[in-house]
């Protein structure tokens, strides 16, 4: 008997089985382009040990120029397949199937030989694409299902052809990008023609017994976007064209709505797929914030679709599906849907991971492994930084003491989880706690570590984290001014008005808090009202006429900064943009390059830029600061005086804004080479 019936049942494609209903969606990590197969192959084998049903690779492009940026990853030799190879057989060892997914950027390519349906330059690239003729396209087409036949070739079980996002394929289909008055643009008939040919060709070059999975756009999320009615248009044709499994696309990544991110409610997208569910006889895959065995049962148990995706809970957990099958759920390591470590690594060249478990794409290079020689450790804090290291510790054999001043685990999180969209980290929280449990870490909570209680140790981590920076601004001990703890931790009372001193991560994190009442993330209905989403059925694109349409905020916020740069340009480079547009549509004013001169009974006294020009009081009712952090090392100090083994990490280390990507990942590596 299983929590978990639907997610766990085989789904059947005739020439194969698949063992249950889960995908490990699309992820590019930058691991094939930097030529290390054994690593490659263990970051999916690891996930086929896992018992994900099935796998798609990142985008892998078919020609030049479709490649995501220059030097994309492709197969265009005898090597590559060779190479892709090792990949596939080390799956298959581990019991898995594998597609590999065939991505056109277009004009989203992030290089000079770009192409598109007509030479309209993205809004996210600086490059305007070359308009293809007709040959151009049939060298497309025929290069994609090239890359199809060296996919089997290279021991795949099957492909996918990313339709969906805005790339090349959905490029050609609306009327947004294809202003063309050929046989490939104009009427929808034309505008299909290009992806129907593509699986066509595909299915032509692969055979009968081989996966084809093609990634529809169901809402596209931008303007002059496609109809519901030509979404399902198409999907009958790709389905007679001979694609195996629709897979669901959401929003175009050019598009003002997010999709992925933390504060996007759970399975937020599952109801579009739905609307196609009986309108084609081949399986539909659904995906977006699924992260729990929990949402994607219920969302197949309630008909959404036959198939769920989840892509970055397994940079979470590789073992999803496995610990599911066995009833330990709560062991499961949540996706908080952060960016931190995935998309923001992506997009900056670097190798995806995970805040949450730093050992994805490093399988290879982070090893966790049971020590000969045990020893007594005592973890200091029990925030991230500390919490991962006495996990760790204790995995690997060590008999692991935990102590906190604090009467509960998750240190500067459990402020985090108090912010509005941010609700996934009350499972981050809850999630150490079960770690805790079953690895038989000893916690000593609510009492300070002394150092005389530690000198018994073989080792001691330091994970004290931080203090809030005084910022040093005459008159701050005002009764109006609070700190981010006092609003955040410690519930203190603020007024109507408020000035938020510093606009970093904490900034419009305080502010985000002070502004919102209800948090849309937990209503489905608040949170397409506030961004503006409606039905794709009703609406075309799925863009709400009336546009966003956010509650009224619940006070009236000024964010400041001393550095003379646009607030909040120095937050995720994937999520800072939905930071700044939530607050901004809350009517937040935000001002960069601001000296504070004193605070009294007027407010705040400012001004601006090095010749403290424009003095200015802001009349406020409360001045919130959120002006850095300075790292808490006293105790590590003490200890190394006393000679006895000590490591720092964490905000006690190097203090920054709430850093939990850093902290998890320098306590992981500490604990694994202790």
């Amino acid at each position: 008997m299983t929590d978990y019936p639907h997610l766990l049942r085989p789904l059947d494609l005739g020439f194969t089985t698949l063992k249950n209903r889960v995908l490990m969606g699309s992820m590019h990590t930058n691991l094939e382009e930097r030529g290390d197969w054994n690593r490659v192959a263990e970051f999916y084998a690891t996930r086929a040990r896992g018992d994900v049903g099935l796998m798609v690779t990142g985008g892998m492009a078919p020609n030049r120029e479709g490649g995501v940026f220059p030097g994309a990853a492709g197969l265009f030799t005898p090597q590559d397949i060779a190479n892709h190879r090792v990949v596939t057989e080390r799956v298959h060892d581990a019991g898995g199937k594998i597609a590999m997914q065939i991505l056109h950027a277009g004009r989203y390519a992030y290089g000079k030989e770009c192409v598109a349906p007509s030479p309209i330059k993205s809004p996210i690239s600086p490059f305007p694409p070359r308009e293809l003729d007709e040959e151009g396209i049939e060298k497309q087409i025929a290069d994609i299902a090239t890359s199809a036949a060296r996919a089997r070739e290279a021991g795949y079980d099957g492909v996918e052809v990313m339709g969906s996002e805005g790339y090349f394929l959905n490029q050609f289909l609306v009327a947004h990008t294809n202003k063309r008055t050929d046989r490939w643009g104009g009427s929808y008939e034309n505008r299909m023609r290009l992806p129907v040919e593509v699986v066509r060709r595909v299915r032509a070059a692969v055979g009968a017994d081989f996966i084809v999975i093609y990634r529809l756009s169901m809402i596209d999320l931008v303007p002059d976007g496609s109809t519901f009615d030509e979404v399902v248009t198409l999907a009958q044709a790709i389905e007679a064209a001979g694609a195996s499994i629709l897979n669901t696309g959401i929003g175009w990544h050019e598009a003002r709505i997010p999709t992925i991110a933390t504060s996007v409610p759970r399975a937020a997208f599952a109801w579009v797929t739905k609307k196609l569910m009986g309108k084609v006889a081949i399986p539909l895959i659904t995906s977006n914030r699924i992260n729990t065995p929990e949402v994607a049962e219920e969302v197949l148990a309630s008909g959404c679709a036959d198939m769920v995706s989840l892509a970055r809970p397994f940079l979470a957990d590789p073992d999803f599906v496995a610990k599911a099958a066995r009833g330990q759920s709560h062991l499961i390591a949540p996706c908080i849907a952060c960016n931190q470590a995935c998309l923001d690594h992506t997009f900056a060249g670097k190798v995806s991971s995970c805040l949450v478990n730093p050992r994805a794409g490093f399988e290879t290079e982070l090893v966790v492994e049971k020590t000969a020689a045990p020893r007594r450790v005592a973890v200091v804090g029990a925030g991230p930084a500390g919490l991962s290291a006495a996990i760790t510790a204790a995995e690997r054999g060590h008999s692991v003491t935990l102590f906190d001043k604090a009467a509960e685990i998750g240190g500067q999180l459990n402020m985090a989880k108090r912010v509005p969209g941010k609700e996934e980290f009350h499972g981050l929280v809850d999630w150490f706690a079960a770690k805790l449990a079953e690895t038989g870490v000893e916690q000593r909570l609510g009492a300070e570590a002394a150092p005389e209680a530690l000198e018994g140790f073989d080792a001691v981590i330091v994970a004290t984290g931080v203090l809030p920076r005084d910022p040093g601004i005459p008159g701050q001990d005002h009764p109006s001014v609070k700190g981010y703890v006092d609003v955040l931790r410690h519930g203190a009372e603020v007024g109507k008005r408020v000035v938020i001193v510093g606009a970093g991560g904490i900034g419009f994190d305080v502010a985000e808090f002070l502004v919102t009442e209800d948090s849309p993330t937990e209503s489905l209905p608040d949170w397409m009202r506030e961004w503006g989403v409606a039905d794709p059925s009703e609406v075309r694109s799925g863009l709400a006429p009336e546009g966003p349409q956010p509650d009224e905020a619940v006070r009236d916020v000024v964010l400041l900064q001393r550095k003379a740069e646009r607030p909040g340009k120095r937050l995720g480079k994937t999520t800072g943009w939905i930071h700044r547009a939530a607050l901004k549509m809350k009517g937040v004013e935000m001002r960069g390059g601001v000296n504070y001169e004193r605070i009294d009974d007027a407010g705040l006294h400012v001004s601006y830029g090095e010749a403290r020009e424009r003095p200015e009081v802001i009349a406020c009712d409360t001045i919130v600061l959120c002006a850095g952090q300075v790292s808490e090392r006293s105790l590590a100090d003490t200890l190394i005086a006393k000679g006895i083994e000590t490591h720092v990490i964490g905000g006690a280390d190097v203090a920054a804004e709430l850093d939990a990507k850093r902290a998890i990942d320098q306590g992981v590596r500490l604990a694994a080479a202790l």
